[in-house]
């Protein structure tokens, strides 16, 4: 085991000795890096402040429900029952909208009331209106489809209108999101194991002579490979911590701007930064981008030297 810890401990000076070497060169690879990884970061940050917000936007789904303008008051009353069981045990307020409150409301909304006048009889029917409870997120909200085809089959009614469309566009958008970001991602991640790659080559190129010294002392290929494999590791969680820091500050002028939006729907929204365990994953990922590239470049290069 001290066997073990004091190669990687002689590797990892190793590649602290490289960069020592060519400090320019490793911190102009680590910026490059960092702005290819700051994209999907900036994306993954978004997203992780938007998805909340979207799951809290149809807890209550709505159901208009119009009832057929042949049927009779009575007939119109008499639809509450098989609403009710229509509903089941889900919780629900279910409200008879008379046709004249109806038009009273929309007089008193709208600048026609005199256009209304005009028309000498109520065009407008009864209805009902369902508002459900029970629901945590927008995707809950897709079962109200299944409720209002239930609701279109009964005797006496017209139409069957439901408000949360504009809450499941929302999550279909949310998904085609997530769709771009993983394929911007994977892109991303190629271009950082590209540099690497190209890094760590030359490195490999600069260090020809004492690797081929080292192979004739008796130096494993283990041995050798270590150094490059902790350089690849450090340039990338090098880049990724350059690349949370710069999506973190890029938050502060972005959300003077949210602010004065959010303020118009009486909303106090910000973007937050991504929380510890989250910053932990992606810096994960980049160190491992990072060992990608090295060991793709090793194995390619350091071949034709044996």
């Amino acid at each position: 085991m001290k066997s073990w810890i004091r190669q990687h401990r002689f590797a990892l000076d190793g590649a602290f000795a490289t960069i020592r070497r060519a400090p320019g060169s490793f911190f102009f690879n680590v910026i490059v890096v960092a702005i290819a990884l700051a994209l999907p970061f900036a994306g993954l940050t978004l997203l992780d402040n938007v998805r909340p917000l979207s799951q809290q936007l149809a807890v209550e789904p709505e159901l208009s429900l119009f009832v057929s303008p042949g049927a009779t008051r009575e007939q119109a009353r008499a639809l509450a029952p098989a609403l009710q069981k229509s509903v089941g045990v889900q919780r629900a307020v279910i409200t008879f909208v008379p046709r004249e409150e109806a038009l009273e409301k929309l007089k008193a909304k709208s600048a026609t009331a005199e256009v209304l006048d005009t028309l000498g009889e109520n065009p407008l029917p009864d209805s009902y209106v369902l508002k459900l409870d029970g629901y945590e997120s927008a995707q809950d909200a897709a079962s109200i489809d299944a409720l209002a085809d239930k609701l279109r089959v009964l005797p006496n009614v017209e139409s069957v209108h439901v408000d949360s469309a504009w809450v499941k566009r929302l999550a279909a958008l949310l998904n085609v999101l997530r769709l771009v970001l993983l394929l911007l991602a994977a892109t991303l991640g190629m271009v950082v194991i590209a540099v690497v790659f190209n890094t760590i080559r030359l490195q490999v190129l600069t260090q020809r002579e004492e690797i081929t010294m080292a192979k004739l002392l008796g130096a494993t290929d283990n041995f050798i490979h270590r150094p490059f494999y902790y350089t690849g590791m450090l340039l990338g969680l090098a880049a990724g911590v350059v690349a949370l820091g710069a999506v973190a500050l890029s938050l502060q002028p972005l959300n003077s701007a949210v602010a004065e939006f959010a303020r118009l729907y009486a909303s106090e929204f910000q973007l937050m930064p991504l929380g510890p365990l989250e910053s932990l994953g992606l810096l994960a990922i980049s160190a491992a981008l990072g060992l990608v590239g090295a060991m793709l470049s090793i194995r390619r290069h350091l071949a034709r030297l044996a």
